[in-house]
């Protein structure tokens, strides 16, 4: 399905060789814990001068749930996920509140109503690290949602879309446009459902898409066309994907981004793993990508420098 030619000639990265030959040479463990934890992240971006979603509030401890409407007070969206979660698992997205006989109840991103009982109760699983990375204690994170620009809205119809940015030795050298579906239930993860679209580094238009791993041409819910596509404010899209590289010390990462309507692109979260299906997105293999940054990295000084570069070198035929 990925290509006519043999995933070797095309120079698709596998996923031993990306474990082997990239993440383990290239990120040092001492630095995972800064993207693991999603509040490290956010505060190492925040000393950065890298934009992210505004925190609302943070609970560590089962006993501080009881806090959760006061901290929720003047709240009418917001976000819970857990700090240390991955793939999209634990994220509950609450786009307002409705009164009922019965008491006030939240709304979740696909329309289903959640008690307020039954986000106590997330929130004690995400406490428990049921999301976590290796299942250790976690905390949970309350933050803003993302208000999605015109276009991204009535691509994906609900969720929030994200820019997923492979950076390699602060170099971005591949991206996809993720989009929820109803399938995924809002979340833009492929492996939950979500459509990913490869696009051009240099014009930050998109290419061709994918959705259950099969190229489709249009989205499965809102039947819009993905390609053809400007992403807007590409260039400071490209910008926070290789400050965010840059700042961790990381060699290789995913960098997801989010563009709000009000304040811009923003960094949502950081990725010291990232999977491989951004090649099947954009038919093309990233390791002729990779070769080509450890082979000029030595001419590249600057952030400026490595974002003309990926623009010159990777973009679309």
């Amino acid at each position: 399905m990925f290509l006519n030619f043999s995933l070797k000639k095309q120079g698709v990265l596998g996923m031993n060789s990306r474990n082997l030959d990239y993440i383990f040479s290239a990120n040092d463990r001492r630095l995972y814990t800064l993207v693991d934890d999603k509040l490290n992240t956010k505060t190492l971006a925040e000393e950065n001068g890298i934009k992210m979603p505004k925190t609302y509030g943070i609970i560590s401890y089962q006993d501080e749930i009881k806090k959760l409407a006061e901290m929720l007070e003047g709240y009418e969206e917001f976000v819970v996920k857990p700090a240390k979660g991955s793939g999209g698992g634990g994220i509950l997205v609450v786009t307002g509140r409705t009164k009922e006989k019965s008491g006030e109840k939240f709304l979740r991103a696909g329309g289903q109503e959640i008690s307020p009982a039954a986000l106590r109760y997330h929130i004690g699983n995400i406490l428990g690290g049921l999301y976590a990375l290796g299942g250790v204690r976690d905390r949970a994170i309350i933050e803003q949602r993302v208000d999605n620009i015109p276009l991204f809205r009535s691509l994906s119809g609900q969720g929030v879309p994200d820019i997923r940015l492979l950076v390699y030795r602060g170099v971005p050298v591949m991206g996809m446009l993720r989009l929820p579906t109803v399938k995924s239930r809002g979340r833009a993860n492929l492996h939950t459902g979500g459509v990913g679209i490869g696009f051009c580094l240099k014009t930050g238009v998109t290419t061709q898409a994918l959705w259950k791993n099969r190229y489709v041409t249009h989205h499965p819910d809102t039947r819009r066309q993905l390609s053809g596509l400007k992403i807007p404010q590409w260039r400071a899209v490209m910008e926070t994907a290789a400050k965010a590289g840059e700042m961790t010390g990381l060699g290789y990462l995913g960098a997801d981004i989010v563009i709000d309507r009000r304040h811009g692109p923003m960094l949502l979260e950081l990725n010291a793993r990232p999977g491989i299906a951004i090649q099947t997105a954009n038919r093309t293999g990233l390791k002729p990508r990779l070769e080509a940054v450890d082979r000029d990295l030595h001419l590249l000084k600057t952030a400026e420098d490595k974002i003309a570069y990926a623009a010159e070198n990777f973009a679309a035929e």
